[in-house]
C-alpha cells in the first residue's frame, strides 16, 4: 500500500460526516481506489464488509432489491462475509459500485438508518451511465483519485525530504546550482517514465527494470481500450485516447477530430465528454478573453488532451514499437531528447497542474502586426489575476509567444513563468521554474 494524498481527505470526511453521508471514491481503473479504500477500512475502523460487485454473488446482490428490513440485510452481511458489524465502528465498502446501481441507490436508506459508514468506489464513466431508473443520493461526498504524484512517487521510494526541501527553495526564490538540478531533474525523469500507476510503480520499485515497467503500462493501456470499446463498439473512442501523443507532436493549435475520424459528421462532445469522464485524460480548454474567471470563457469546441499519466503517455506515443526498438527511455535519462519531444514535458506540467486542483487552460491568438500565430500553453488563475506557463524542453532563450502575451493582457498578469529544464531562476519579472517545481505553483 502506497502513501496517498487522498487517504487524509477520507480520514477527515470520516470524522466531519459522522456517518451523515457516504463518501464516493472515483477515479480510472488501476489507479488504486480499491486498495485505498482497504487500507482505510483496516486503519481507522474496528471492522468492515467489503462488497466486490465484480464478485459478489447472486444473493448478496438481491439484498440491495428490497430495504423494508436492514436488520435483515445486516444480517445477511454479516453471515456471507463472516465479520461483526459494530455501531458507528464499521465500514461498508461497495467496491465496482457501478456493476450493482442497486446498490448505488440503497445509499440514501442506509446513511439515514445511520448504524454504519459507507464508501463506494467506481468508474466515473460507468458511474454516470449506470443510473437509468435508480434515485441517485444526495447523501454522496465525492473524491477523485488520480494518479500518484511526484511527492507520492518520492515517497513509494522512501524519501520524504525532497519535496519540501523544493518547497521551501521555491518560497525562498533559492536557485540550486546546475549539479543539483542535474540530480533533480534526473530523478524526476524516472517519474516522467514510470508514471503514477501503483502497478507500474510496484514494478519499478521490485525489478528496477524499464522494459517490465513498460509491459505493465501497455497491459493498463490494453484495458482502458477494452473498456471504450464496451461504451463505443465503433472504436471512435479508442482512436480518439490512442491518437493524444500524435496530436501534441504535431503542436496543433486544439485537438483535430476530423484528422482521427476524417469521415465524422457526429457532435462529437458526447465521445469528449465519455473520454474525460473516464479520467484517462486530461482536457485542456482555449479561453477566449484570460482572465481570473476563465471557466466564463472557456471555448468548448476548441480544446486539447493530454493522458492522465505521464508515464502511460510515454508507453502509448510509442505503442506500436517494441521496447527493445525504443530508446526514448535511455534519450530522457541521458538528456539526448530531441526538441520535437518536447511535448512530453507538457504532458507532465499538465498532469502536476490538474493534481493541483486547477482546470486546465490555454490560449491561442493571432497578430496582425507579425501575420503569426501564437500560443501560451497553460493559463492558471491566482488572486483575481492569470499566471502564464509556457513549457520548454530546450531552446529556453527564446519565449516569444509568452512575452507577447504578458504585453497583450499586462493588467491581467501575476506572474509569468517559463517552466524548463534548469535551474530556478529570475529575469525581470519573468520566472524559469524547474519542471519539479511545478506542483508548488
Amino acid at each position: 500500500m502506497f502513501k496517498r494524498k487522498l487517504y487524509t481527505k477520507m480520514v477527515a470526511w470520516k470524522q466531519e460526516s459522522m456517518g451523515r453521508t457516504a463518501l464516493l471514491i472515483e477515479g480510472a481503473r488501476r489507479v488504486g481506489k480499491s486498495t485505498l479504500v482497504e487500507s482505510f477500512a483496516k486503519n481507522e475502523y474496528e471492522s468492515s464488509i467489503i462488497i466486490d460487485f465484480s464478485t459478489a454473488s447472486g444473493l448478496v446482490k438481491s439484498l440491495f432489491e428490497d430495504l423494508s428490513d436492514l436488520n435483515y440485510l445486516f444480517l445477511q452481511l454479516q453471515l456471507q462475509y463472516h465479520t461483526t458489524l459494530v455501531k458507528r465502528e464499521s465500514l461498508i465498502v461497495f467496491d465496482e459500485v457501478q456493476l450493482w446501481p442497486l446498490a448505488r441507490q440503497a445509499i440514501k436508506t442506509l446513511v439515514k438508518d445511520g448504524r454504519f459508514d459507507y464508501v463506494e468506489t467506481g468508474s466515473l464513466l460507468s458511474i454516470n451511465r449506470n443510473v437509468k431508473d435508480i434515485l441517485i443520493p444526495s447523501e454522496e461526498r465525492c473524491l477523485r483519485l488520480y494518479p500518484m504524484d511526484y511527492e507520492e512517487f518520492r515517497w513509494a521510494l522512501g524519501d520524504d525530504a525532497t519535496i519540501p526541501l523544493l518547497k521551501n527553495a521555491y518560497d525562498t526564490k533559492l536557485s540550486l546550482g546546475e549539479v543539483m538540478n542535474r540530480k533533480l531533474l534526473r530523478d524526476f525523469k524516472i517519474y516522467m517514465l514510470v508514471g503514477g500507476m501503483p502497478q507500474a510503480v510496484n514494478t519499478y520499485l521490485e525489478q528496477n527494470n524499464f522494459q517490465l515497467v513498460d509491459e505493465v503500462k501497455r497491459s493498463i493501456i490494453s484495458l482502458y481500450e477494452q473498456d471504450f470499446r464496451k461504451i463505443d463498439p465503433s472504436g471512435k473512442m479508442s482512436l480518439l485516447f490512442d491518437s493524444i501523443p500524435s496530436q501534441l507532436y504535431c503542436n496543433s493549435p486544439s485537438f483535430q477530430l476530423t484528422k482521427v475520424l476524417p469521415d465524422e459528421r457526429m457532435d462529437n462532445s458526447s465521445l469528449l465528454m465519455d473520454l474525460v469522464d473516464s479520467m484517462t485524460v486530461l482536457v485542456c480548454y482555449q479561453s477566449n478573453d484570460p482572465n481570473a474567471g476563465m471557466s466564463t470563457t472557456k471555448n468548448l469546441r476548441q480544446y486539447k488532451l493530454f493522458v492522465a499519466d505521464t508515464g502511460l503517455f510515454v508507453t502509448l506515443a510509442f505503442k506500436d514499437k517494441d521496447f527493445t526498438e525504443n530508446d526514448l527511455y535511455a534519450k530522457l535519462l541521458n538528456d539526448k531528447l530531441s526538441a520535437n519531444l518536447g511535448f512530453l514535458y507538457e504532458n507532465v506540467v499538465a498532469q502536476m497542474l490538474a493534481a493541483g486542483g486547477n482546470e486546465l487552460f490555454y490560449h491561442t491568438w493571432y497578430d496582425e502586426k507579425s501575420h503569426h500565430s501564437y500560443e501560451v500553453d497553460f493559463l492558471i488563475a491566482r488572486k483575481a489575476k492569470i499566471c502564464p506557463l509556457e513549457v520548454k524542453s530546450s531552446g529556453y532563450n527564446r519565449h516569444v509567444s509568452l512575452d507577447l502575451f504578458v504585453h497583450k493582457y499586462s493588467a491581467r498578469i501575476q506572474n509569468q513563468y517559463l517552466v524548463y529544464t534548469k535551474d530556478y531562476r529570475h529575469e525581470q519579472n519573468l520566472v524559469f521554474l524547474p519542471v519539479y517545481m511545478t506542483p508548488f505553483l
